[in-house]
């Protein structure tokens, strides 16, 4: 998904680093407005997918983490059926029991790592998506003030020559 974004993203730079030139524009650029806002709609329709997988790793994560603390919770719940099967003797009743919270505390701590590992990926991958959207936004505002900058010289420069034409005629008239 996240490559379908970044395929969209370089059709547009393709798109405007491939389009033709203005004349004495060197930085000004033509391109097809449809062609630049169907793409636009194309990354503004897969960003949903974006965000879904982020809440599908997300709702992973969390299952994980509960099926963890099930997991050490009947660790837990073993340990002490065995401890108070084995012997009634206190001393190992209290290694049972002390190996029963090393174990949870140990689950519990994986089960941190793990859940920060995955906010963190989460959170690098909305950000990821977040600059990828913003750099598209923004080229596309570039796109847009360069077309404008092209169309008005390009108006102005007609309108020297019509009036340059409309001189002469007079001229000849006279």
């Amino acid at each position: 998904m996240d490559n379908e974004v970044m395929e969209l993203i370089d059709q547009l730079y393709t798109m405007v680093s491939e389009a033709w030139g203005v004349p004495l524009g060197n930085e000004k650029c033509i391109v097809e407005r449809d062609q630049v806002l169907e793409i636009l709609d194309e990354i503004k329709t897969a960003m949903p997918v974006e965000l879904s997988e982020a809440k599908r790793l997300v709702s992973a994560r969390d299952e994980f983490i509960n099926n963890a603390k099930r997991e050490a919770e009947g660790i837990r719940n073993q340990a002490e059926e065995r401890a108070r099967a084995l012997v009634d003797d206190q001393e190992i009743v209290r290694i049972a029991k002390a190996r029963s919270n090393e174990m949870l505390a140990s689950t519990q701590a994986k089960a941190d790592a793990l859940r920060r590992a995955s906010s963190q990926f989460c959170d690098e991958a909305l950000r990821r998506t977040e600059e990828a959207v913003q750099m598209a936004l923004d080229e596309v505002k570039q796109t847009r003030v360069r077309f404008r900058a092209a169309s008005n010289e390009q108006m102005q420069r007609r309108r020297e020559e019509l009036n340059k034409s409309l001189e002469k005629n007079d001229k000849e008239d006279k």
